[in-house]
């Protein structure tokens, strides 16, 4: 529980009752100033249980006379008799005013105790004003109360928004980060060096003075830093960069001096700054001008890093997924010595974030996390922790009291294809033109040598798609050969290409294909430099203005060059167009097998598609082995391994595939010099 605020009421005692907040407190006073304030008119008369009775004058001399009235006092102001009979009854009475002195000496006669009563007007006059008073009193000095808090926060603004945590308050530790060894030593570098400086310090080793965490999002930047708050034995500042930022001009550098003056109080501390892009990007690279209050924010952040006062003591750790917006002089050795990537997690590091998210699940005993590791490569850990999250909601809904594999597969379709549109109705000839495309996408990604591996075909919506074909890789990638870029080219053609053999027509079904085909060509032709006619040539990319100063360095070629470049994507595409042409017509049976199939069942796994094009070609097209993925993990695929025991006992060499790709492009010959 986090300690109390000073300025509560109640002395916090660990383990106690918490403090009442403020807010709470200011409306139980006023409630009881309420309760207070009607008290003073209905308590008395709640009190008073004595029955009065109301006589007149005459009737009371009458009484006097018989020996009834015991007593009665006077009120010389008003002429009202009170008093009391003699049977206990209390009396009341107007008299004359003023009362005629032988009415009373004619009353004590009788044996009537007879009294005067000289109340204070002024007294009287002056206590229902003097209510009102305190009670307007107590309502301005709530007012002034409420009013000197607004002025606390107007003055605050300036402070520093960072929570702090200390070795009490332990969260997330290195333990619970699963993966990511390199990273983690680094940054445990740095816990160590704050934890025991004399080990550094005898050999002469500075502390880094800020690290910036570099990845992609959802691959644990901020759960590593948590990890660090949880593994430093010293105070901890956590901040996002957007806390920096306030309509107010110049709170943002206020905050930073607020911010690093604390920690040099308590150093050897630790400051972390999420979305550091926020703040830090480059000054004065905007469109129509730069943003003063960022800019002088990032100055202060400078100075206070390593300007003219050094921030000893304190180390800043920074995450962001967008470096190359941060200004150069915040990068510089001095301030963020060390840049660290959290890149995305490969096969041996998905396998114990797969554990850690899946520890207090109820899993079948069936379910291999290793498999479902292989199966989703180029997934984050927070992918992976939403696809573990929506196994378990899946079999929830399939009334299941264990997560199974199939639960497994489901989530995966749901996460990479989207989620399943049941609400959707097509027609016939709709779905057969849909059918038709996704044979074609799957027939092409079979056959293809250097093409993902086949995994499942569908005929039902799913997102924003009418029809998916899913492939997966064979393994993590790095890098991507030119022979696959081409049978990926080819193989976003085959659903266009499937309709125009059968319909000899087009339709919009093919324009997400072919947008994405024309995006990597182009890349394949600007910056890769897979084309002959550019040559070893390269740009950067054509893609929207982020930074005002790459407005004027998105064209740095000439129109001839321009030309060119639209030429051979012009010439890859079709290259690749009439590739799937030729392949498709000759596996046309194929290509109506898989048709009629998807028609029928409207799901089927790339084990099924692939038997029904063996079949239809009358043999094997891929003779030592099926080229896909009919489960998570499991991969059938041995084509294009001419050096494979079955190979190796009949000594035949392996057969060229029937769509084996162009021939390799060959650079062009160099004229001598």
């Amino acid at each position: 529980m986090p300690p109390p605020e000073k300025n509560n009421w109640r002395k916090y005692v660990p383990g106690g009752p918490s403090p009442m907040p403020p807010d709470a407190r200011r409306r139980v006073l006023t409630f009881a100033a309420i309760f207070f304030v009607l008290g003073i008119f209905l308590i008395p008369s709640l009190f008073s249980n004595k029955t009065v009775k109301s006589v007149n004058y005459s009737n009371l001399l009458t009484y006097a006379k018989e020996q009834k009235v015991v007593s009665a006092s006077i009120n010389n102001t008003s002429g009202v008799l009170t008093g009391q009979l003699a049977d206990g009854t209390n009396f009341t009475t107007n008299g004359p005013v003023p009362v005629l002195s032988d009415e009373v000496s004619t009353l004590r006669a009788d044996n009537v105790s007879v009294t005067f009563a000289n109340p204070s007007s002024l007294a009287a006059s002056l206590l229902p004003y003097l209510i009102w008073i305190l009670i307007f009193g107590g309502f301005m000095l709530f007012l002034s109360r409420q009013a000197k808090g607004q002025m606390n926060g107007m003055m605050s603004v300036g402070r520093s928004k960072a929570k702090q945590f200390n070795q009490d308050r332990p969260t997330t530790t290195f333990a619970d980060v699963a993966g990511y060894f390199g990273v983690k030593q680094e940054i445990n570098e740095v816990v160590e060096f704050l934890k025991t400086p004399a080990r550094y310090s005898a050999m002469g080793a500075l502390i880094p003075k800020g690290i910036l965490l570099v990845g992609p999002p959802g691959t644990g930047k901020t759960m590593l830093a948590r990890a660090v708050a949880g593994e430093a034995g010293v105070p901890f500042f956590s901040v996002s960069g957007s806390d920096f930022m306030e309509m107010f001009v110049g709170v943002g550098a206020s905050r930073v001096r607020d911010l690093f003056s604390t920690a040099r109080k308590q150093s050897p501390a630790i400051v972390f700054i999420d979305e550091i892009d926020s703040i830090g990007r480059k000054r004065g690279a905007g469109l129509g001008g730069g943003h003063d209050e960022r800019e002088q924010t990032l100055n202060q952040m400078l100075s206070e890093m390593d300007g003219f006062e050094a921030a000893e003591g304190v180390v800043v750790i920074a995450a962001t997924n967008r470096p190359d917006v941060l200004d150069p002089a915040l990068l510089r050795p001095g301030r963020f010595d060390r840049q660290i990537v959290v890149p995305l997690p490969d096969l041996d590091e998905r396998l114990p974030i797969l554990q850690v998210h899946a520890k207090n699940k109820p899993l079948d005993p069936s379910v291999s996390l290793e498999m479902v590791a292989r199966g989703t490569p180029g997934m984050s850990g927070a992918d992976l922790a939403n696809l573990v999250n929506e196994s378990a909601l899946h079999a929830v809904r399939r009334h299941s009291t264990t997560i199974a594999m199939e639960d497994f597969e489901s989530a995966r379709d749901r996460v990479m294809m989207g989620q399943q549109r049941d609400s959707m109705v097509l027609r016939d000839d709709e779905r057969e033109r849909i059918a038709y495309h996704e044979s074609g996408h799957a027939l092409l990604a079979y056959v293809l040598d250097k093409t993902d591996p086949l995994h499942k075909i569908t005929i039902i919506p799913r997102g924003m798609a009418l029809g998916v074909t899913m492939t997966l890789p064979e393994e993590d990638r790095y890098i991507m050969s030119r022979q696959h870029l081409e049978d990926s080219l080819c193989m976003r053609m085959g659903g266009r290409v499937a309709e125009l053999l059968v319909y000899g027509d087009l339709s919009t079904g093919a324009a997400d294909d072919l947008q994405r085909n024309t995006e990597l060509a182009r890349r394949m032709v600007r910056e890769w430099g897979m084309s002959k006619e550019i040559g070893p040539m390269a740009w950067g990319s054509n893609n929207q203005v982020f930074l005002g100063e790459d407005l004027m360095h998105t064209r740095d070629y000439s129109d001839h060059t321009s030309q060119i470049i639209d030429d051979e994507v012009e010439r890859i595409l079709r290259e690749q167009e009439s590739r799937a042409i030729e392949v498709l017509t000759l596996h046309r049976r194929g290509l109506e097998a898989l048709t009629r199939a998807l028609l029928e069942h409207e799901t089927i796994d790339g084990e099924a598609a692939a038997r029904l094009i063996d079949e239809a070609h009358g043999e094997p097209v891929h003779p030592f082995g099926s080229r896909t993925v009919s489960a998570l993990g499991l991969r059938q695929d041995t084509a294009g391994a001419p050096d494979t025991p079955e190979v190796a006992a009949s000594g035949k060499s392996a057969p060229t595939p029937v769509s084996a790709a162009a021939p390799a492009w060959q650079p062009p010959t160099l004229p001598a010099v």
